[in-house]
């Protein structure tokens, strides 16, 4: 008897897991980028998102007395004085470095303020 019931059981059971993968729903993959960073809808849109220049990657100071100051630009590391482009790396300070182009300066910053935050008439807040 008892192997009738555990039999009948089993029997109907098993439709309902066979069933199972079928309602499952498919998840997202959290570590994807958003859709509109990962494929832009026209190529106006790639062209506004692309920075217009070198961008400025990573800044390491040496603390110790007469130490080194490298900048990551462009995924290549430079140090004052060393060619990025067109321009020369003139100096590297802790958050920007600058950068010169014949008689222009240019500086690039690590971490520059959102454009929404910027006060439309050049003054910082």
């Amino acid at each position: 008897m008892d192997r009738t019931v555990n039999r009948r059981a089993h029997l109907l059971l098993l439709p309902l897991l066979l069933a199972l993968p079928a309602l499952a729903q498919k998840m997202a993959d959290p570590t994807r980028p958003p859709a509109a960073l990962a494929a832009p809808d026209s190529d106006a849109a790639a062209a506004d998102s692309a920075p217009s220049g070198p961008r400025l990657q990573s800044i390491l100071i040496s603390r110790a007395p007469g130490g080194r100051k490298l900048a990551v630009i462009d995924g290549a590391t430079v140090r004052a004085g060393a060619k990025v482009g067109d321009a020369i790396l003139e100096r590297i300070n802790d958050n920007s470095v600058v950068l010169r182009r014949g008689k222009n300066l240019e500086t690039l910053t690590l971490f520059p303020k959102p454009a929404e935050a910027a006060d439309p008439t050049g003054k910082t807040k």
